[in-house]
């Protein structure tokens, strides 16, 4: 039984869902969610028990010293709700956690009756993906539903993938059987350079978000981690020649598909986020945050470091003889199907 005591009635609320694991690669999704919580200072409201869904073996409690006392946290997934102030005010429900091993539809129905109890308008679950796409190039984001209509509605494309898949995936589905409106956003990350962070393929999810939901979100030092990111992998990638030149078949590879589309609907869609950011769209502006009026006292996650960018991988001579770096897995590469 869900019992949600102290939490407030909510405002057009969506539910905002990344988890770590197969389809966070570079971390990019989970750092997604845990900027929003962190810049929106989100209060966790439930966590689910992790008896229930993992594997200690495979992720592993943590002890700490709390004042000098040894503590214990187990690997879960929690719920947190931020409110967002503004001309028209609206919440969101924050889910951040680790992939299950085990009971992955008790899981999905446990989300799923939070959502109903929530009143959960639209459920929107990210994820980040190995493909073949250049560090130097925008990172390509996929915007996924089951449902038709939506597709339509909102300029998404309609999932067509067949294969294996994560909790992504399964979430997406079961959010469909219960009637909820459910979206994907998956962003490909370079393979040759997967190790986490990768702050830009962070801040592309974030910006497709910010689209998808009209919402303006506060960006802190992620566009400036994001760039010193690319100017990193650039040094790096210098150093190795054979790391370059495939890098430079990337970006031809990439501008040659492009080039057709010349997208004049990409051009209008930044400029509209530029008009929002200057002209005080929904929501408070870059870097601000909700008055404590409007979002309470809120537990976040403290980590924030910085991290150099590592070395890039040298190029497998089959990009898709790994599972990870298989263009059309776990999600596919463009479509990233769910």
């Amino acid at each position: 039984m869900i019992e949600l005591e102290g939490v407030p009635e909510l405002i057009d609320p969506v539910m905002v869902a990344a988890f770590e694991g197969w389809n966070d690669a570079g971390d990019a999704a989970s750092a997604a969610v845990a900027h929003l919580d962190r810049e929106w200072k989100g209060e966790v409201f439930a966590a689910l028990d992790a008896e229930d869904y993992y594997d200690f073996q495979v992720n592993r409690p943590t002890v700490f010293l709390d004042g000098g006392v040894r503590k214990v946290t187990w690997p879960t997934t929690r719920l947190s709700v931020v409110r967002i102030g503004g001309d028209k005010p609206r919440d969101l429900v924050l889910v951040r956690g680790i992939e299950p091993s085990m009971r992955w539809r008790s899981f999905c129905n446990e989300i799923l009756g939070f959502a109903h109890e929530l009143g959960v308008e639209m459920v929107v679950i990210l994820g980040a993906l190995l493909g073949d796409t250049p560090h130097t190039r925008p990172v390509p984001v996929s915007g996924v539903t089951s449902d038709a209509d939506l597709a339509r509605t909102m300029d998404l494309e309609e999932t067509r993938y067949e294969g294996p898949t994560g909790i992504v995936g399964i979430l997406q589905e079961a959010c469909t059987h219960a009637g909820v409106p459910a979206v994907s956003l998956w962003a490909a990350v370079p393979h040759y350079v997967s190790q986490p962070p990768n702050p830009k393929a962070t801040l592309a999810l974030l910006n497709r978000l910010e689209d998808l939901i009209d919402l303006r979100i506060p960006l802190g030092e992620l566009p400036e981690d994001a760039r010193a990111w690319q100017v990193g992998v650039d040094q790096l990638a210098a150093e190795d020649s054979e790391v370059a030149e495939y890098v430079q078949s990337l970006e031809e590879a990439r501008d040659t598909a492009e080039l057709p589309e010349a997208s004049g609907e990409a051009i209008a869609r930044e400029f509209e986020r530029y008009l929002r950011r200057r002209d005080g769209g929904p929501g408070p502006g870059p870097g601000s945050h909700a008055t404590d009026g409007e979002s309470g006292s809120y537990l976040r996650d403290a980590s924030g470091g910085r991290t150099r960018p590592p070395r890039p991988q040298r190029p497998d001579p089959d990009p898709g003889s790994e599972s990870g770096n298989d263009e059309d897995g776990p999600e596919g590469p463009e479509s990233s199907d769910q």
